[in-house]
């Protein structure tokens, strides 16, 4: 679906390992660690101009959590103001995990331009998997609910039956929210 050749160099060498992060915080990739730690905003999309410098934060916050840094993915996505910001504010906050919290900020969030291809990409996704009535919703939701699989992840965590599939969709919808924001960095708003 996603490539990490498709990001420039410094974006891509943070990508280039795949990672299927747990639903709960995980351990920080310390490797990855001082590579987020020396990225700038115009350095992370050269050879591109950074113009909409809260979709670049955006990006940033999405790169720390990709890598387990919870605490640093926080410190940037509660200083954004928009829905990309909550977003990644409330992914943040469901691994914490901090569920009702979560919640909160997907209120924030409110209606999302991924929630449909993310809808789809679940609906793929939970055909392949086990039937079961919990996660139902899945497989005929014509529309994302971001509340139905925070209280999914929360029944699959820890160790749930489904919690590999919750994992992958987590997968899923990380990357469509990075591209996402990737796709507006460079763009005028």
């Amino acid at each position: 679906m996603f490539n990490s050749a498709d990001y420039p160099p410094a974006i891509r060498d943070l990508l280039v390992t795949p990672r299927l992060a747990p639903l709960g915080p995980g351990q920080p990739n310390d490797a990855a660690g001082p590579h987020l730690a020396r990225l700038t905003l115009q350095g992370a999309f050269a050879p591109e101009s950074v113009r909409d410098r809260q979709m670049a934060q955006a990006c940033a916050a999405g790169l720390w959590l990709y890598h387990d840094f919870l605490d640093e993915s926080h410190s940037i996505s509660q200083d954004l103001s928009s829905a990309e910001g909550s977003y990644w504010h409330g992914l943040m906050h469901r691994r914490e995990p901090d569920f009702g919290n979560s919640k909160y900020w997907f209120r924030r969030v409110g209606w999302h331009p991924i929630f449909a291809p993310l809808a789809e990409s679940v609906a793929e996704l939970a055909q392949q998997a086990e039937p079961q009535p919990a996660m139902a919703f899945l497989k005929k939701s014509a529309a994302w609910d971001p509340f139905a699989f925070i209280e999914l992840c929360e029944q699959a965590y820890p160790n749930g039956e489904h919690e590999h599939l919750c994992r992958l969709i987590q997968k899923v919808e990380w990357w469509l929210l990075f591209d996402y924001c990737y796709q507006r960095v460079g763009r005028d708003s």
